[in-house]
């Protein structure tokens, strides 16, 4: 009987609680990050047109989502529905790397739009010890977007 229920433990309730160790690691890869959108097209056209990010199809068809291609197999996914447009703190960021941190300060330049360095001091750049450039800026919501040079 107790190997009965030494059975019954091992397969039944260990897989419920949790509690039984994987022989295989896991390791999660990114598939999407969702931002919160109050004017889905601004948003839409500022990542198309600053970010040059491709649009990739998105299966409700309901005017209310933009999906983005950001790598392989991960997407960025615009929500329309944000009441207002909110202040976010800068520790909270999305970051992209491009090949020339110059060209794009230059991109922003024509389009208008602040950057600033990790301290906030407006257009600076923060030169980080392992050698990366970066500067940081906000999306039409108010969401900070870092872009850096690292390879």
């Amino acid at each position: 009987m107790k190997k009965v229920t030494r059975f019954f433990y091992i397969i039944i309730i260990l897989p419920l609680t949790g509690n039984i160790s994987s022989a295989q690691p896991i390791h999660p890869t990114l598939n999407h990050i969702a931002v919160y959108v109050h004017n889905l097209q601004k948003s839409t056209a500022f990542y198309q047109n600053m970010l040059h990010l491709d649009t990739i199809p998105e299966p409700f068809h309901d005017g209310r989502h933009s999906w983005f291609s950001i790598g392989p197999k991960s997407h960025l996914h615009l929500i329309q529905g944000a009441a207002a447009i909110t202040a976010h703190d800068k520790n909270g960021h999305l970051c992209f790397s491009v090949a020339s941190l110059k060209d794009f300060i230059a991109v922003l330049k024509q389009n208008n739009i602040e950057y600033e360095n990790w301290r906030g001091e407006k257009y600076a750049v923060t030169h980080r010890v392992d050698g990366v450039d970066q500067i940081y800026f906000k999306d039409p919501d108010g969401y900070w977007l870092e872009i850096n040079d690292a390879k």
